[in-house]
């Protein structure tokens, strides 16, 4: 038997004498709900597969659409693959002057980078070194960098060190001068404060340089405070208007540009 709903002349025909009822039309509100029902379904499989591991995806292929997740499965592998080419560093690395505009200026352009300004003669910096070896570790995008102070910048005085150096984009974007800035021998990777109790400060890098003593900030706070790790998503980032990110300038970055052999003291 024919089936009634198929557009055949002898079913117009049937129609027309009205032997069999008339087809039902689909209408444009149908056709627009047929197709927010298949995007909807669309975009709830794409959910479902987003926070999966390739081996999770490689477990559904046989029950899912193989497109799909060879889709995610490209795409998770190109996400895996930006993030080991980002994140190529992992250690504390000793430069000398002369390298310095190749691995800190000339490098900034592609990722920040960190340096300190050191005597291993100063227990702070000394310190400061052990800190930062485990902050590279952890922040492999990151560049961490060292250099003696006197050989950076001749005559650099002992009392500016340790010096902090953050580089981004080419060019400085914060410094530190003397180890009061870090806590001194007290000096530690995290803040012994909650982080709660930090946000209600607003970190930035400004309020680092003007917070009160008596509150010690973790290297890994000053840090995210400058940009040169990604904020932890404990600190809560209030709703103020950003200010627009300025290059902290001292004497003793005017000297890593100008090679100015005097001495150099900290403003």
């Amino acid at each position: 038997m024919e089936d009634p709903n198929e557009d055949t002349e002898w079913n117009d025909i049937l129609r027309a004498r009205g032997i069999i009822p008339p087809k039902n039309e689909i209408t444009e509100a149908q056709i627009e709900q047929m197709v927010d029902e298949a995007i909807a379904a669309r975009i709830s499989k794409e959910n479902s597969l987003e926070d999966k591991t390739l081996d999770e995806l490689d477990e559904l292929e046989d029950d899912e659409d193989d497109r799909v997740i060879q889709e995610y499965r490209m795409k998770r592998m190109e996400e895996m693959r930006a993030m080991a080419a980002k994140e190529k560093f992992g250690d504390l690395v000793q430069i000398s002057k002369p390298e310095f505009v190749r691995e800190v200026t000339e490098a900034s352009k592609e990722c920040w980078v960190v340096v300190h300004l050191f005597n291993n003669a100063i227990p702070a910096c000394k310190l400061m070194n052990e800190h930062l070896k485990i902050l590279a570790q952890r922040y492999r995008a990151t560049k961490f960098l060292n250099i003696v102070g006197d050989q950076c910048i001749p005559n650099y005085p002992d009392r500016n060190q340790p010096t902090l150096l953050v580089y981004g984009e080419g060019d400085i974007k914060a410094n530190m001068v003397g180890a009061q800035h870090f806590g001194g021998m007290s000096m530690t990777v995290e803040s012994e404060h909650d982080p709660r109790f930090l946000s209600s400060f607003f970190v930035d890098f400004e309020w680092i340089l003007m917070r009160p003593s008596s509150i010690l900030v973790g290297l890994r706070q000053i840090l995210m405070a400058t940009g040169a790790i990604p904020m932890d998503p404990a600190h809560i980032v209030d709703d103020r208007p950003k200010k627009n990110r300025s290059v902290y300038s001292s004497k003793a970055t005017a000297a890593l540009s100008d090679d100015d052999e005097d001495e150099v003291e900290e403003d």
